[in-house]
């Protein structure tokens, strides 16, 4: 029995001794758009977008004089961001909801999957806070909390829910109901058609009641066939309720719509000046600082009674091309005739808002131009990096390292992997770590690499091939080609990417020495949602692997 503990602890040890890492000493981000170049002055003006780089869809709460915001996160762990403020102005990172993966499971679902368009609510009745969302291999689920500080709970399923976007409305007799987007009964007249379903819901069981009402079909002025009718929240205003639903697709023809009724099952009146938010026509196409996709909005109300809309928008470079993903934006809402507006037809959206009685935080790392440097010099990861599919096991910090154990799963597959990931935040941006890396073969590598998908990616990084080390440029948009490779040494490496939207620059240098050119120019496009497809922003990640074969691929590079 000894004989067979002790055989098993030196096995663990030779296997823990034998695998293979990677120890990156630091990573600075420094993002410089001249969107936020503007001089302003930060007690009554903000820059807008007050979450920057890949925080979409956004969900909004008030308890007392804090806002609480989510986002959604796909298949990155921990899940669903929070972030809280006293001002909605100026956020403050707050963990996140689903920081346990049997929360969240993602196993083989690839990086536009997992998690869609989270709602937060309060139920000022029991004092409960809930998240309810859609994981879509796994179900639609909400989890709730007493205190978000603390944890949230195990999610509870809701599977009579069919459909994406659930949302969450607690009336002031604390009576509950959820919304969300649904296929059209009896089937869709044309192709894009859904409708928003509405269920009761038992607050006290924490269970839906009964079947589903179909209460909008198709979405607002039905004659013109509009699509994708979706991310629905209820809420009431004086003596109406009133629906509002993001519409026309997460594109260029993104939009936010509403309806009202005297009652939550309806018959519900559209709002005479449809859409209250959009950015898809009468707008110069030569416009300084343009916003589009601009739709998927929440409201909330602050302690003096004005109403405040967060929504998604992007910021494109040129053909409505964005490597920087959806981000959340502000803007105030007027009400006239018992109707909201969140944006005047025919008018863009501003890069600077103005609202009173800002308390401007000292590292506001959401918006503007920052610049934030990690040196890894504590036991946990800082809230900004994230994982995929719940990989873990794989990294360790604290020693003024983080050291990533290399896995057998890389970028271009549906597996746990060995890298940690952060937003890309700013079109003009750069990256830069320090890497001490020996790969033992040609399988081996790590470095940067830059993901927006599986198949469109780009990864800079030292290997072995032929047996000598090398540093390697890889480019993928659906094939993989090698960019540009060189021959260096054995020892610490410093790997640096410069940005200037669509274009980026990489850089290395061995030990102190001066940094050299790799690749200048190379085509970031394929980092675009325009042309992978998908719903993340680009993301920058410290990345390894013991697997660097690329699938699909063009050929084998180099």
């Amino acid at each position: 029995m000894r004989r067979n503990i002790i055989a098993t602890i030196a096995m663990a040890i030779a296997t823990t001794a034998s695998a293979q890492t990677a120890q990156f000493s630091n990573f600075r981000y420094t993002g410089n758009d001249s969107r936020f170049s503007e001089s302003i002055d930060r007690t009554h003006q903000y820059y807008n977008p007050i979450l920057a780089g890949f925080y979409p869809d956004p969900s909004i709460c008030r308890v007392g004089d804090t806002y609480y915001l989510v986002n959604s996160s796909f298949t990155f762990f921990p899940g669903v961001p929070l972030s809280t403020s006293k001002d909605l102005v100026n956020w403050t990172p707050a963990g996140h909801v689903l920081d346990r993966p049997s929360q969240v499971p993602l196993k083989g679902q690839n990086v536009s999957g997992g998690i869609f368009a989270p709602a937060i609510s309060y139920n000022k009745k029991n004092k409960t806070f809930y998240m309810i969302t859609t994981n879509v291999g796994a179900g639609n689920f909400f989890v709730k909390t007493k205190n978000p500080a603390a944890g949230w709970s195990e999610p509870i399923y809701l599977p009579k829910i069919d459909g994406i976007d659930p949302s969450f409305f607690f009336d002031d007799n604390g009576k509950g109901y959820i919304v969300h987007n649904g296929p059209v009964v009896g089937g869709a007249d044309y192709e894009g058609q859904r409708s928003i379903r509405m269920f009761e819901f038992d607050v006290k069981g924490d269970s839906i009641k009964g079947d589903f009402k179909e209460i909008l079909r198709g979405g607002t002025h039905v004659e013109e066939r509009p699509i994708w009718i979706e991310g629905p929240h209820l809420f009431k205003y004086k003596k109406y309720y009133y629906l509002m639903c993001a519409e026309g697709g997460t594109g260029p023809w993104h939009s936010e719509v509403i309806l009202r009724a005297k009652n939550p099952n309806g018959p519900w009146e559209e709002c005479p000046h449809n859409p209250i938010l959009t950015q898809r026509t009468g707008l110069k196409a030569d416009r300084q600082n343009p916003v589009s996709s601009a739709g998927h909005a929440d409201l909330v109300e602050d302690e003096k009674g004005n109403w405040w809309a967060v929504f998604l928008g992007c910021r494109p470079y040129e053909q409505d091309m964005y490597n920087t993903g959806r981000d959340t934006y502000l803007l105030p809402v007027t009400w006239k005739d018992g109707w909201p507006t969140i944006l005047e037809p025919n008018k863009a959206i501003s890069p600077v808002g103005e609202k009173a009685g800002l308390k401007p935080t000292e590292n506001n790392y959401f918006s503007g131009n920052f610049t934030y440097e990690d040196h890894f010099d504590k036991a946990t990861l800082d809230s900004r990096w994230m994982r995929l599919r719940n990989s873990e096991g794989f990294w360790k910090t604290g020693d003024g390292h983080l050291t990533l154990t290399l896995m057998p799963g890389n970028i271009y597959q549906r597996e746990p992997l060995s890298a940690v990931w952060a937003r890309q935040q700013h079109g003009t941006f750069t990256a830069e770590t320090t890497l001490d890396f020996t790969p033992r073969n040609d399988k081996d590598i790590a470095g940067i690499a830059l993901l927006q998908k599986e198949d469109h990616n780009i990864v800079f990084g030292k290997t072995l091939v032929g047996g000598k080390t090398m540093i390697t440029l890889t480019r993928s948009e659906r094939f993989t080609m090698p960019i540009a490779s060189a021959y260096i040494g054995n020892g610490t490496l410093k790997l640096k990417v410069e940005a200037h939207d669509r274009y980026y620059d990489f850089f290395y240098a061995e030990g102190n020495g001066e940094w050299m050119i790799l690749a200048r120019g190379v085509d970031g496009s394929n980092l675009s949602t325009q042309k992978s497809g998908g719903f993340i922003g680009a993301c920058i990640g410290l990345y390894a692997s013991s697997d660097k074969d690329m699938k699909p691929k063009a050929k084998r590079p180099f």
